[in-house]
Order: C-alpha cells, then structure tokens, then sequence
C-alpha cells in the first residue's frame, strides 16, 4: 500500500503547516482547573479557533471560530503585523487569548482579525465596540476591563459599557507608551509593555523614547503603488532608545515615574506586580553583564535592589520568577554555569537551592502554592530531551513526571492536580495527554493517528555524535536516502544554523517533518545537522565558545562534522554543500569562505553579513561594541573573507525584512563584484524575514533545491 510520502514534491516541501503538526496549541487550565483550552484548526490549516475540554464530561466545543477575511488578516495594523513578525507567527484566525485570572465565571479575552472579542461563561463571546486598532490588549484580573495601545499611547476600556479612556498623552513619531521597543520583542523575548496591578487600580507601563534612534527605511517596490516604512532601528555600539517605566493611576490619571537608578542606557527585560502589590522588575545593563531584580515604590517611586547577579561572559535571560503569596520569591540562574531553580526570601536573599547538576532546567512550567511544588521543564535526562519535573518548594528529590523518550512540552493546572503533557518524537507526531498529577489516570486528549513516520512513509534522522577539535562532545543528526548503502559515498548537504540560543538537534517531530532534508535526502543526498559548540541547551561555557568571536568555533565545528562523516560514515567529501537562514545564511558564507576546500556549493537565506550592521541587543551581548572588539567585528564579518569563495553560491533575500536588513545582502554583492566572484541571487521584493506567500515559498524551494541538483 502506497503512503503519503512515498514520493515527496517541491510543493510538499514548501507547504504550510507540516505533516502532523495541526495540533493543539496555546494549551491552559481555566483558573478554576475545571476545563482546559486551546488553539486548533480542526480542517488542518494555519486558521485556528478556540477550544474548550471539560475535564468532568470530556465535551469539547468551540469558544470562538475564526473571524471573517482571517486568510488575509486585512484588518491587521502594520504594527501588529511586525508584532507577529518578531514572535514568529504563521497562525491565522484566533491566535492569542488571555483569563482573567479572578472572577466568578470564566471571562476569555480574544484577539481576532484586527478585532477583540470577550466571552463570559457560557455566553457567545461578543466584539468590544469601539477599539479597532486595538494593539496587545490584556485584561484586569477580575474581567471588567481590557488595557490595550493605540496609535501610541496607552488606553482603557470597561466591559460593563462606557467610554474609553485614553491614559497617556504624548505619543509621537518615536514615542510610545506601553509597547515594547524592537530590541525588547526582537532580542529580549518582551512582546509586552505594559501590566496590570492586581487590584486593577493601576497600571504600569514602559514609555520608549527612540526619537534620536535614526530611521531607517524599508521600501515596498513589489506591488502596485510603492510604500515606505521606516524604524528606529539601533546598530551594534549606536545609542538605544531611551526607557522609563510609569505608574498610571486609573482613579485620577496621574502618571508617576520609578526611579531606574544613575545608569539610564539599560533595558527593562520584565516587569511584574507581585501578590503583596509590589511592583518589581529587572534591570539588565547594555553590555548584558549585570542583572538586577528590583522592587518599586509605586506611590514615590523608590527603587531598591532585591537581587544583584553579575555574570560573564553574558547574563542568559529567561522567564522562570515566580513572586508567591507567602513572599517568597522562585528565580532561575546559572550562577553555576548551568541553568537551576533558587528559592529567595521577601528581601531577595537565598534560602535554598532547589535543583543541582551539569543539566539545564528550560523552563518553569508551574508553581502550586498550596501543595509546595514548582514544576519545571529540563534536560536531565539528555540534551536532545525535555521532560516534565517537579520539586518541592522546601526542597528534596526531584520527581520525574514524565517517562517516554522524546520532547515533553507541558502545562499544569492552578489546583496542581491535572497537567497536560505534549509529546514529540523523531517518530511520531506531537500527541497530547491529561493526566493526574499523583499518576492515578490519564486521558488522551489528541493521538495524531496516522502521523507517524512510519506510515508517512518518511525516514526519521539518526542521531551521530562526534567531538569538537578541543575534545567536546557534540550531538548531530543525518538524513539518509532510500536504499542507503554504507559501502557507497553520498554527497552530503549541511542544514545549518549554528548561532546562540538555539538548539537545531532533538528529538523531536520537527526534524522528522523537514521536508527540505527529506526531498533531498530522496535525491541520494545525504543530509547533515549539528549543533556547534555556542549553541543552545548545554549549560554557560558550552554557549560561552562564541564569546567575543562569531564565525570561528562554529565554522571550526561543522567543518569537524563533513569530516567526521567522511571518514566514519558514506560522505564524499568532494561533494559538499550548505545552507541555512539568518545566523544560518552567515554561517553558509562563512563556511563556503574560509573552509573553500570543503563546502563546494552554498545557498544562504538573508545571512547577516557584518554584526556591525545588526542590533545592539542580541550583538553587543556576545560580541561587545565595534569599539570594544574591533578584532573580532573584523574576523567574524563576511566581507573579510570574501576574496577565498570559490564555490557556487546563491544568496536569497526578503527586501523588506526588517530585522535582518537586505542592506547585508547588498554590500555582500558589493563585495562579490569587487572579489570578481560569481553569484546567484534570489529576492523577494515582499518578503520579511520569515517567508509567507504560498506561492513564493514554492518558488524559493523550488530554485533552491534545483541549483544543489545542478551543481553538487
């Protein structure tokens, strides 16, 4: 019987969403634990609506579908549509809902197709007139009123009717108040600028001053009439906008402002009102060495410092602090060079240490007061894993939740008695489980049937393992075509990334259903992924290697690989090529550039060409300034090394990319002219950073895919 996937065309490759990954997504407990939501498309496209799981009766229903013109998104502001950009959005339809986190009945906040829609209990969920262009909206902990920006400037608006209130004033072109600036959304992983006391008398919020931010403008040349953009966009050692964090007063309007300290070139990565009515936040300083959790007086605005951690080479942010009601405080570190879970007082001080170990906790899932567990994501049993854990508060063993081999993703419910674990594997697509807490049932809630890589009739990578030059281990995953022989030598294409905090190798379905890999692989390709040393997963000094020095180890290592397999497995290594996509497209030229005997063919997706020309946010932490490190600005960037390519090389590009400029792809050609070095080049005058028309991702992967067919 024949399978899907016996037979793989480019239009599978360049399709989306992937086999298998329609799965529910967004997955939470209702603050009263009695029903579990979720985002999901029940006819398997990228249009998802709101779901509904009774946990008693096991009914499932719609809360709120799609709204008309989802496909488009045509009501969407262009802030909006930069917003999804920055998180990496493909999802139509209802994408992002939000409880109140108190109240009698559950009342839903639901951003849709430009508009917001709240639904209480178990009436339909209704538009709320009045807020067209309404920007990250949230509601207040009790449901009466929803928060949101608008063309700049803070609003509020209650539920029960009424008018809305505009909250701040002084919005202008490079001002705005409760919006996250670029760097923070785009580096800092903060999509939010403004927060919501618990008492709902308050709201504090981030004014951004980016008006001595130069502008720098993106062009639309691709359709009928021509249109500008234009972003403050800080370059690698130029000034950041400008931060100050306000207190607005819903009773009477007055803004009062904290107080950030002597040092005002800093960021505000997070901020939060703790349950005693705190509020609290951390300050990072821009060279990202030093991290302070802090705490407000929001009538005087009186700043002091619960929590002083110093860090080099760099501080890793993340989203583990948790404030209870008892005062206590759960924070994450890597004060031992790997990520783990520390209890602190009221004032910040340490009481314990609640995790230990060369293994990295991911992420904190959940706190459960009540019961004293803090429940958390890691990687104790293996870098290419997650499971679901859990400790006590008071500390002691930690306890395994979760037993399959694979990536568990999960949520918990706010009583601690449910969770719901999300299973991914290298053979079989996510699933979706209820289970208790104590182990006594589970429930599964989402199967995937049929979406195994057996009956696609795909073949899943296997993992290899190899060492650095210096001796470290590092993990790497090969796709094999059919009919593999280990007598032969196949030529071998490199997938690569390579960059800090991101981890290409798991074992997850994600690798399975890269159709690209797997095309190729049909072709008699052999097909290689590995993570360098400076990627994510693996603790500090593992990431570390990149420090002050892009382009070095990592090149050092994916070289090390194509000769692994060569001398270990069936590559030929005359027969080499690579690409990948952003630190991926640089790391494509790089590789081609000072490893010319090894990489023959290369296509690189709008690659940074030179960090001097990328944001200071996510460079200057591992580099430092153009000034501080001019060496290694100069070894790491492309153009130094333009004049060793010898190879076929194709360079794609989205000309409106905001984030990795096409300006990086235009001195690249300045260069290659200047080098007499032949070039392919592939642009798409709409494209941003990640590509979204059908028809063009069809169009990429088809001459992409061409040119290794044609040249390796």
């Amino acid at each position: 019987m024949s399978k899907p996937f016996d037979t793989i065309t480019i239009e599978q490759v360049a399709r989306f969403p992937r086999p298998g990954m329609v799965v529910p997504g967004a997955l939470r407990f209702t603050p009263d634990s009695k029903a579990l939501t979720y985002l999901f498309s029940a006819e398997g496209s990228l249009v998802r609506s709101l779901w509904r799981y009774d946990l008693a009766t096991g009914e499932r229903i719609v809360l709120a579908g799609p709204p008309a013109a989802t496909s488009k998104e045509a009501n969407l502001s262009r802030e909006e549509e930069l917003r999804r950009e920055r998180m990496r959005q493909r999802e139509l339809g209802v994408t992002a809902y939000e409880f109140a986190k108190e109240c009698e009945e559950p009342v839903i906040l639901i951003p849709a197709g430009g508009k917001l829609f709240v639904r209480r209990g178990e009436i339909e969920a209704r538009e709320v007139p009045g807020v067209d262009g309404a920007i990250d909206p949230h509601l207040d902990r009790t449901g009466t009123a929803v928060a949101y920006v608008r063309e700049g400037d803070l609003h509020v608006i209650s539920l029960d009717g009424g008018e809305t209130r505009r909250l701040t004033h002084d919005a202008e072109d490079g001002i705005t108040n409760g919006l996250a600036d670029f760097i923070h959304q785009e580096e800092l992983d903060q999509d939010r600028g403004f927060w919501w006391s618990d008492d709902g008398r308050f709201l504090a919020f981030v004014r951004v001053d980016a008006r001595h931010v130069p502008s720098y403008p993106i062009v639309h040349q691709g359709k009928e009439k021509w249109d500008a953009e234009h972003h403050r966009y800080p370059f690698a050692g130029d000034p950041n906008a400008k931060l100050a964090l306000g207190v607005v007063s819903l009773e009477d309007g007055i803004v009062r402002w904290m107080d950030l300290g002597g040092e005002d070139d800093i960021y505000l990565p997070r901020t939060w009102w703790a349950p005693d009515g705190r509020l609290m936040a951390e300050i990072l300083s821009r060279d990202q060495k030093r991290l302070q959790l802090v705490t407000f007086d929001a009538e005087s605005g009186a700043c002091r410092v619960l929590v002083d951690e110093r860090r080099e080479p760099w501080v890793n942010l993340n989203h583990d602090t948790r404030f209870l009601k008892s005062g206590e405080i759960v924070r994450a570190s890597e004060a031992t060079g790997f990520n783990h879970l520390y209890v602190h007082d009221r004032e910040g001080r340490e009481l314990r240490q609640l995790t230990t170990g060369d293994w990295v906790v991911a992420g904190v899932v959940s706190v459960d007061e009540d019961g004293r567990y803090v429940y958390f994501s890691g990687t104790r049993e293996g870098v290419l894993e997650r499971h679901l854990y859990r400790v006590s508060l008071d500390g002691g063993e930690i306890e395994r939740l979760t037993d399959e081999p694979g990536w568990h993703g999960a949520a918990v419910s706010q009583d601690g008695e449910w969770y719901v674990d999300m299973l991914s594997t290298l053979a079989h697509a996510p699933t979706v489980t209820l289970r208790r807490s104590n182990g006594s049932s589970s429930t599964i809630l989402f199967d995937n049937e049929g979406n195994s890589a057996e009956q696609l009739g795909l073949a899943a990578p296997e993992f290899v393992h190899l060492s650095a030059d210096d001796g470290t281990p590092l993990f790497g995953a090969v796709y094999r075509p059919h009919g593999f022989d280990h007598s032969k030598k196949y030529p071998l294409i490199l997938s690569v990334y390579g960059g800090p905090h991101v981890q290409n190798v798991t074992d997850t379905w994600g690798m399975t259903v890269d159709l690209r890999a797997q095309w190729l692989a049909r072709q008699g390709y052999l097909v290689f992924k590995l993570d360098n040393r400076g990627s994510a997963g693996r603790g500090l000094a593992f990431e570390a290697h990149l420090n002050r020095r892009f382009g070095t180890v990592e090149v050092e290592d994916q070289a090390a690989g194509v000769r692994y397999l060569a001398k270990n497995d069936a590559a030929d290594i005359e027969r080499v090529g690579v690409y990948g996509w952003s630190y991926g497209g640089y790391m494509t030229l790089l590789t081609m550039m000072k490893e010319p005997d090894i990489f023959r063919v290369g296509v690189a997706g709008a690659p940074v060409v030179d960090f001097a020309d990328y944001d200071t946010g996510y460079t200057e932490r591992y580099m430092g300034t153009p000034d501080e490190n001019r060496e290694g600005y100069t070894e790491g960037s492309v153009l130094t090394h333009v004049g060793n390519l010898r190879g076929k090389l194709m360079v794609v590009h989205g000309m409106v990319d905001e984030n990795v400029h096409f300006r990086n792809t235009a001195r690249l050609l300045v260069a290659l002219a200047e080098e007499q070095k032949p070039y392919d080049l592939l642009l798409f005058p709409e494209e941003r950073h990640m590509p979204r028309d059908a028809k063009g991702l069809e169009y990429q992967e088809r001459r992409v895919l061409e040119y290794f067919t044609e040249h390796l």
